[in-house]
């Protein structure tokens, strides 16, 4: 089997090498066809292991396939945990990469860098691929710094332009300080745990458990609480949880390829995986979780508000990721971990499906992303009309879909929680189920119904996409709406994860939902007597009156509540306080060190003051150096003289 996992890292890897660095060579279709070959080779060797831990029943693998360093009985190692969990990571993440890698022959086709842009995107999937794969804490911080560095690249793919110079380098910012704290957590473990195998940390965490650390002044902390806290904080960068979510709206300067795959099943989901695969340890600290709960309700909320307000396609779907982001984390909070991770999952095919069809619109409007400019694509676009209906409905969770399934285990989790901030959570979840189907079908009424586009130029040439850009949406269209209902017996309430996550009896809300549980279709009856049911449907229900009916209601709310939508649309004001205090804060220590430390210390008095030091008695000493042979006789008889009366004195 480790030829296996090998091979399902190192075949992108070796695309994104051949599509890079040998892209004169191969050429365009060279490019494509190496990087989406090693995809696919991943893609199908991920299905086989889940096929074997999933179905027959494989036990774990943990595999060391090199030790790179040993320091004082710490060793670092590169290796494979490889169980259901890491299994079904592998499934999703390579099958929508594949789609993305085959959507993009369409998307890119003439664009420049198409063979830079393929090198990038296998590479990022190579980077994603060691980071589920891992079994120790330094390949998870390799494949987490992995695609953080790719991810920059992509978002600043246009590297031409100087809004996607500023995203990338806004992201990259916003990622290290969410990485901060995550490279203490691990320094953590490491100091404390003298390991960073998860098997070893994971066996030793219920040892130290009530472990209190110092870390400024007598104040006595929780060991597990400070771990899984610092851990978070990397997870909140990575995630995009508030605050540390400001980078991922304006990651959409990419192209919309690596829209689909930063936002769907790769880099943002990192931090939810991460989590859940730390499940031993948060579950011994309720103050860690409870800090994860109220953020990710926090963000699922305040986010999802923003979205109502965006009118860039790509934009109200990014807000969209950010507000379910915050749902998955929710649902980890409420130590509902197979909860999480199997929202992760529905959300990667129906996000990258509705990524995927705003690029196919995109096209179809001549890069027009404005969904005020649109209308009436539903006549010329069926195909992407259709899959967007199936999307927005598995996003909404409509009864049936996907998203129907994990979105009303999550809430259920949250209600039965006793956690400090569950309460305030499920308030905010629930409310935010109309908030999501608002600004859902807000985009899908603008873009797909109404009179046409205002561009009669574009409407004139509005036409469906070709089969490479239309064949990944129908391919992802059908897990978005099937994949809940097939699974959601055995990965939420089954044994699907037994062995995998940890969670202390007291903790289990899923298995007192389980109780109650009688397969999907009775799940799905009586989903449609609950709350967020009426709720899904009250806010498609505004949404098709305003917006299809009377679009005049639209205008006269913004009048009213005009404060209300200001505020949406400055994001809260976070973008101007970072300018403000960070950005011009930053700028203002830099003139500080350069003005009074640069120029005044280093320029000032090491550098040029000791040139001046020098001169000046080289000055003194010049006046010594006179030529005259009785001026240094005279010299060599003084100091002879005090020579020998130090010598008599002494």
């Amino acid at each position: 089997m480790e030829q296996i996992y090998l091979t399902i890292v190192l075949a992108p890897l070796l695309g994104a090498v051949v599509a890079g660095l040998f892209r004169n060579q191969v050429g365009r279709a060279g490019a494509h066809w190496a990087a989406i070959g090693g995809v696919g080779v991943a893609c199908a060797l991920s299905f086989y292991v889940l096929k074997l831990h999933a179905i027959d029943g494989a036990p774990a693998d943990n595999v060391s396939v090199y030790t790179w360093m040993v320091s004082d009985g710490l060793r670092f190692e590169i290796g494979f945990l490889v169980d259901r969990l890491t299994a079904m990571m592998m499934a999703v993440v390579t099958f929508v990469s594949l789609m993305v890698h085959i959507y993009t022959i369409g998307y890119m086709h003439e664009e420049e860098g198409y063979q830079r842009f393929f090198s990038y995107i296998a590479l990022f999937t190579f980077s994603m691929l060691m980071l589920v794969m891992s079994n120790n804490f330094l390949q998870l911080f390799f494949g987490w710094e992995a695609v953080g560095l790719v991810s920059y690249l992509l978002i600043g793919f246009y590297f031409k332009r100087e809004s996607a110079i500023f995203a990338n380098l806004k992201a990259f910012l916003v990622n290290r300080v969410g990485d901060f704290g995550f490279i203490l957590g691990i320094a953590a473990v490491a100091m404390y745990f003298n390991s960073l195998d998860y098997h070893e940390v994971f066996a030793k965490a219920p040892e130290l458990a009530d472990t209190r650390i110092r870390i400024l002044g007598d104040t006595e902390w929780s060991l597990m609480t400070v771990i899984g806290v610092l851990l978070f904080i990397g997870a909140m960068g990575k995630s995009a949880q508030v605050p540390l979510h400001v980078w991922l709206p304006d990651s959409m300067e990419g192209p919309t390829p690596i829209s689909a795959l930063i936002h769907a099943a790769t880099m943002v989901t990192a931090g939810i995986f991460m989590v859940a695969r730390m499940s031993p340890l948060y579950e011994l600290s309720e103050a860690a979780l409870s800090f994860v709960l109220v953020i990710g309700a926090t963000t699922a909320f305040f986010t999802g508000l923003i979205g109502i307000v965006q009118n860039d396609i790509k934009r109200v779907v990014a807000y969209s990721t950010l507000s379910q982001l915050g749902v998955m984390v929710t649902a980890l909070g409420a130590s509902a971990y197979a909860a999480g991770v199997f929202h992760l999952m529905t959300h990667a095919f129906f996000k990258a499906l509705l990524f995927l069809a705003a690029g196919s619109v995109i096209m179809g409007m001549h890069h027009d992303q404005d969904i005020r400019n649109m209308g009436g694509i539903r006549r010329r676009m069926p195909i992407t009309y259709w899959t967007s209906l199936l999307g927005s409905l598995a996003l909404i969770g409509f009864p049936g879909f996907s998203g129907f399934f994990s979105k009303d285990v999550i809430i259920e989790a949250v209600r039965h929680a006793t956690l400090p901030g569950a309460g305030y959570a499920y308030v905010l979840l629930v409310m935010g189920v109309f908030v999501t189907a608002l600004y859902s079908f807000r985009m899908f009424f603008l873009v797909f119904h109404g009179e046409g586009p205002r561009d009669h130029h574009a409407a004139a040439h509005l036409h469906e996409s070709p089969a490479v850009v239309t064949v990944p949406l129908i391919l992802l269209a059908i897990p978005s709406v099937v994949i809940g209902y097939l699974t959601v017996g055995d990965m939420v309430f089954g044994d699907y994860f037994k062995g995998v996550l940890t969670v202390r009896p007291e903790h289990d809300v899923l298995a007192q939902i389980g109780r109650d549980f009688h397969g999907a279709g009775a799940f799905v009856l009586h989903g449609m007597s609950g709350l967020p049911f009426f709720l899904a449907m009250g806010g498609l229900a505004v949404a098709a009156y305003v917006y299809l009916y009377n679009p005049s209601i639209a205008d006269w709310i913004k009048a009213r509540f005009g404060v209300v939508y200001d505020v949406l649309d400055r994001k809260y004001g976070f973008d101007e306080f970072n300018q403000a205090v960070f950005a011009a804060g930053s700028r203002a220590l830099g003139r500080a060190l350069w003005q009074g430390g640069d120029r005044a210390v280093i320029d000032g008095v090491i550098v040029d003051g000791s040139a001046k030091a020098v001169g000046w008695l080289a000055g003194v000493v010049r006046h010594l150096q006179t030529g005259y042979l009785y001026h240094y006789a005279i010299a060599m008889i003084l100091g002879l003289i005090a020579f020998l009366a130090w010598f008599v004195i002494h």
